[in-house]
């Protein structure tokens, strides 16, 4: 499958299901949700599988058990690709663009723990600095659960405080319509991947699950 561009009404698709999410709307365009963002966001990813891995898609239902939302479908079509435990990038499609990011999920304590205790290391946290430093003066965005104060053990003083911070981390920014419409939609993906390239690399070093801290 070629990739031939993501086309205006996958983003159009999104922006009427904002305003109408129900079963009903979904039949009568699935069509247009399978010719206009599933099928092309398999292609772009399929173009990049040989430099960052095969990536999921994710299926568009939402999950309502446990919700009070009960609108049966979501917002956004989401893809991943896992790199190594919990990192990875990911791609989300919905009616403002595109939402490109990578990061990893903490889930557990451990997992915490050992990001943190990176941080903490001169070198490897020295290095987490720099990269997080140049992401967002690139215009991404660092994301993830936190605590509000400065986590049990480190000091208040700790330079590195606001990174300590975090039990799990990532970044990302959005890729306006502008610049994620038809083919030019690959360049944009693959651009901010590798951009976040320095992030997962340090991430699978001393955050992933089963790894040493440092």
């Amino acid at each position: 499958m070629s990739f031939d561009g993501i086309p205006r009404k996958a983003y159009d698709f999104y922006k009427e299901l904002e305003g109408d999410n129900t079963k009903e709307f979904w039949h009568a365009r699935k069509e247009t949700y399978d010719t206009c963002v599933r099928e092309p966001l398999q292609a772009l990813l399929a173009e990049l599988e040989d430099e960052f891995g095969p990536a999921k898609l994710f299926r568009p239902q939402r999950d309502t058990r446990f919700s009070k939302d009960k609108s049966p479908y979501k917002a956004e079509q989401t893809a991943s690709v896992a790199v190594e435990g919990s990192v990875g990038y990911y791609l989300q499609l919905e009616a403002a663009g595109l939402y490109v990011g990578a990061g990893f999920h903490a889930f557990g304590g451990d997992d915490t723990a050992r990001y943190r205790a990176a941080v903490a290391d001169d070198e490897a946290g020295a290095e987490l600095a720099t990269i997080t430093e140049r992401l967002t003066k690139d215009g991404f965005d660092l994301v993830g659960e936190r605590v509000k104060t400065r986590p049990r053990g480190y000091p208040a003083d700790h330079p590195r405080l606001d990174l300590l911070r975090f039990a799990s981390l990532g970044a990302e920014r959005r890729i306006p319509k502008s610049r994620a419409t038809g083919k030019q939609a690959l360049t944009a993906v693959r651009d901010d991947w590798r951009r976040l390239r320095p992030l997962v690399e340090w991430l699978v070093a001393h955050a992933a699950h089963g790894r040493p801290a440092s």
